[in-house]
């Protein structure tokens, strides 16, 4: 019998005999095989192994944690501390403080935009090697293997949600309150994980097959993130070039995350939309390259 899987995967049910003095039923044995070519999507098989999901990004959080003294204060010493660079080389020698938007405090100004910059390094970092980590589980097991990168994306967001609550103490500090615009936050994470998942389902592809990858990844993170407006307002980029700048994703979600939080002068404009166009071409492509790409994981990996 040949039927085919939610997941475009082949299920062969072949009835295996049991020998003549044995007395139990025969049972059928599943044999599932990858579907060649470029397979559907299927992203509704996520929902049945939800808790699969839970599991890995819980496991994620404890393999971190396990065995250091500071615990989950790092989520909080690193942010802190780059921003200290930040406004000692960046604001203080280098004058960008002095021209930042509606006068927010340079150090207040820098922590917004590390908020949901830490979140997409950390999460691109993570997934990017997950299926290469994950090996042991990848090759005994099935399940959708577009989990395993965004688990990382679970728990980056326990991180950003302690920076969040130290950033809004600072705030605080400063005397500062977030305006209406604080309602559009969740949209601008969500930008800010799309990101992440996108370049995260390339990359970890990619190293999976091709280990290189590997070695550019805290290079191509550092660059990443002198191609961000977080040391310096997107302001000083050109206006004729504005759109080419907003095919970075995260300059759109740096900047909307300032305006949600300090509502600095101007809404994000067209910048904005080129950020989201960028990511949703970066996204799709992503799933159908992973999909493709998973079926020769297990022999490679």
């Amino acid at each position: 019998m040949l039927n085919q899987t939610p997941t475009g995967c082949t299920i062969e049910a072949q009835l295996q005999t049991a020998p003549p003095s044995a007395a139990l039923p025969r049972q059928p044995a599943l044999i599932i095989r990858p579907t060649p070519g470029w397979a559907p999507l299927n992203l509704r098989e996520l929902w049945r192994y939800r808790e699969l999901l839970w599991f890995l990004a819980l496991r994620d959080v404890q393999v971190r944690y396990k065995q250091t003294a500071l615990g989950a204060a790092w989520a909080v010493i690193q942010p802190l501390f780059t921003m200290l660079v930040f406004s000692i080389f960046f604001g203080y020698l280098g004058g960008i403080s002095q021209r930042v938007e509606g006068d927010i405090p340079y150090p207040v100004y820098t922590f917004c935009a590390l908020l949901p910059w830490q979140l997409f390094a950390f999460a691109l970092l993570q997934s990017s090697s997950s299926v290469v980590s994950n090996r042991g589980l990848i090759t005994k097991v099935y399940f959708p293997r577009i989990i395993v990168p965004i688990a990382p994306l679970l728990c980056g967001l326990l991180d950003f949600a302690i920076s969040f609550v130290v950033f809004l103490v600072l705030m605080l500090g400063y005397g500062i309150l977030p305006g209406w615009a604080v309602l559009t936050l969740p949209l601008f994470l969500l930008l800010a994980l799309m990101t992440s998942l996108a370049v995260g389902l390339w990359l970890s592809a990619l190293n999976a097959i091709y280990r290189d990858v590997q070695y550019t990844l805290a290079f191509l993170t550092q660059f990443w993130l002198f191609l961000t407006p977080v040391a310096y307002p997107s302001s000083i980029v050109p206006e004729q070039w504005r759109w080419l700048y907003g095919l970075n994703p995260m300059a759109g979600v740096v900047d909307g995350f300032r305006w949600a939080l300090l509502g600095t002068a101007d809404p994000p404009g067209p910048m904005l939309w080129v950020s989201v166009l960028s990511v949703t071409v970066l996204l799709i492509g992503g799933l159908f390259y992973f999909r493709r790409m998973e079926n020769v994981f297990a022999d490679v990996v």
